[in-house]
């Protein structure tokens, strides 16, 4: 009797330990999935580029639904996150870092950011350590938009196409 208590005791210890933990973005799945697949990897983390491995994209798009009465630049917040337990290295050879399309529900590309924009060539590199993130704060125009409609924000780095997020939302009168 008192073995399966202490074993029902550490299995709940172990249990409260594994709940209690913060969650990473990398978006496993739950411990049941992750204990019966074990040697599944995150598809999304596993880039062709070696360099990117372990470099997880977010998007964030402010205000939701966007109102088209009220608002004329749409704030997209782009998040870089290294949840690899090494360093790394991003070379760009211009100022750009990033680059965000307006799309339309049939992929049409209706604005691009980089059409307001200037960027010098001036070569830079970007090191980003382990546990870190880096963030893109920008606005772009919707001056292209119509109301009551499904619109797609792609957000990506030109000299890295393998990272790429997209997002859909609605447009509001």
């Amino acid at each position: 009797m008192s073995r399966s208590v202490l074993f029902a005791l550490v299995s709940l210890a172990f249990a409260a330990r594994l709940v209690a933990q913060e969650p990473t973005p990398e978006k496993r799945g739950g411990w049941f999935t992750r204990m019966l697949h074990p040697f599944q990897s995150n598809p999304a983390l596993n880039y062709k580029d070696l360099k990117l491995r372990g470099l997880f994209l977010e998007l964030k798009l402010s205000p939701q639904p966007v109102k088209l009465s009220e608002v004329r630049q749409l704030e997209v917040r782009l998040t870089l996150k290294n949840v690899s337990k090494r360093a790394v290295v991003l070379d760009f050879p211009t100022e750009q870092r990033i680059e965000i399309y307006l799309r339309s529900s049939s992929d049409l590309i209706l604005t691009k950011w980089t059409d307001n924009h200037a960027f010098e060539d001036k070569t830079a590199t970007v090191l980003i350590n382990p546990l870190e993130h880096i963030d893109y704060p920008e606005t772009i125009a919707t001056r292209d938009l119509t109301p009551n409609k499904v619109f797609i924000v792609e957000v990506f780095f030109p000299q890295y196409p393998e990272l790429v997020i997209r997002q859909k939302f609605l447009t509001a009168p």
